[in-house]
């Protein structure tokens, strides 16, 4: 591997073994705790690659992107953060950064990042200046209760970085209490298509005038239907055919940027499949549907994502007015033993009545 690399983290330990490992790999380094000097040296020309950390003392390192972009187009951004949320990895999308990778990171696999990058630097035009993120920031929004070091977290968090402003349509799956509304209204809010409208259809609004008036407020926006294997026979077929509808206007025009049909989201439980083979579900509406499917893991395959789960249910709930109740080394451990069946829905309620009455 050959090329020089920025390195910009506070952390002093973490320049220091990523100043050896890319020494040792081929690679010429120069690491700083500051923004503004690794601004300085990308500006100056220097750098075939950098590596930022997010949350710097003096700024952000996601919002330095569109800066080093201008300066030099060329350079291809890896960032690194302990703010292992979903905003986080969008963020970093948005920005355009070459790969997000959360701490506590896999050295090889930041190796291997770099490698790529170093070996498929773009080569683009100037920009124009970019305008500022419209995402929320760090510490704002519920959908960072979807916050998580897991693997099958932060796999989640790539997946829907990438397809966040696809046209496809979504099915988000997961068992009960997983976060599935959450994540669903969140592929709208974090969109391109969060300025516009987004309706929400359950099986109780099955009826033609609720699904046509459904779609036109959700034009150019978002139209996320809950548990389609939950409406019935009639209802499916009208879906369907909407579904068809938005897709082919009446002019006979594509749906696209002058004739903005709604992007579709649909929830379902953890084996939608199942729904289709035992008849709940219309196989050609869930084809229809599962344009992607995002799979949400529940609460026990990511036991270790409990400590901070529970510390933002418990600031959340604390905001909410209830006393806080910290908890200890036992406590933890305790739900950590815990099968929770309810999955976070079930932690949260958990948390709230220990609070109340602990």
């Amino acid at each position: 591997m050959d090329g020089t690399v920025l390195i910009a983290d506070d952390d002093r330990s973490i320049r220091t073994v990523l100043t050896q490992a890319l020494t040792r790999a081929g690679c010429r380094v120069h690491a700083t705790g500051s923004l503004q000097q690794l601004l300085r040296w990308a500006e100056e020309g220097r750098g075939d690659l950098v590596v930022t950390d997010v949350m710097m003392p003096d700024g952000n390192g996601i919002d330095l992107i569109p800066a080093i972009r201008r300066a030099r187009p060329d350079l291809p951004v890896i960032v690194i953060s302990a703010q292992n949320t979903m905003v986080t990895a969008l963020r970093a999308a948005e920005a355009e950064a070459f790969e997000y990778l959360p701490k506590p990171f896999d050295l090889p696999d930041l190796l291997g990042k770099s490698r790529e990058a170093l070996a498929r630097r773009a080569r683009r035009a100037p920009t124009e200046a970019e305008p500022p993120s419209t995402l929320p920031e760090e510490g704002q929004g519920a959908a960072l209760s979807l916050i998580g070091h897991a693997p099958s977290m932060q796999a989640l968090f790539r997946l829907v970085a990438r397809i966040v402003n696809a046209d496809l349509p979504v099915v988000v799956s997961g068992a009960p209490g997983t976060g599935k509304s959450t994540l669903a209204r969140a592929l709208h809010a974090f969109s391109d298509r969060r300025g516009a409208g987004l309706a929400v259809l359950t099986p109780a609004d099955g009826g033609a005038a609720a699904i046509e008036a459904a779609f036109a407020r959700a034009a150019g926006g978002t139209l996320l239907i809950e548990n389609p294997a939950g409406f019935d026979a009639q209802a499916q077929a009208r879906l369907l055919a909407a579904i068809e509808a938005a897709d082919r206007p009446e002019d006979g025009s594509a749906s696209g940027a002058d004739n903005p049909g709604p992007r579709v989201v649909a929830t379902m439980e953890a084996d939608p499949q199942a729904a289709v083979e035992n008849g709940a579900l219309r196989a050609d509406l869930f084809y229809r549907l599962a344009g992607v499917r995002v799979d949400i893991p529940p609460l026990t395959a990511r036991l270790d994502d409990i400590p901070a789960l529970a510390a933002h249910l418990m600031a959340r709930a604390e905001a909410q007015g209830i006393a806080p109740r910290p908890l200890g080394g036992e406590a933890l451990a305790a739900l950590r033993a815990h099968h929770f069946p309810g999955n976070v829905r079930e932690l949260d309620n958990l948390l709230r009545a220990l609070a109340l009455t602990g």
